[in-house]
């Protein structure tokens, strides 16, 4: 469950970097699909992504 939440964020955010289109979304598939068969270790990189893009976020705000 907590990988496919997270396959969805790291979904949307490559759908940020290529736009709104079809490309977004195949490649949100893709990568949400590669990292549930990387197991835990693709939940931690998954989730590490997203912290990622959230602080740089927090910090283009400030």
């Amino acid at each position: 469950m907590i990988g496919k939440v997270i396959g969805a964020l790291v979904g949307e955010e490559i759908g940020k970097r290529h736009g709104k289109g079809g490309k977004g979304a195949v490649l949100g598939v893709i990568a949400a699909s590669a990292l549930r068969r990387l197991g835990p270790l693709g939940v931690l990189l998954g989730g590490a992504y997203v912290a990622k893009k959230a602080m740089d976020r927090r910090k283009e705000r400030v």
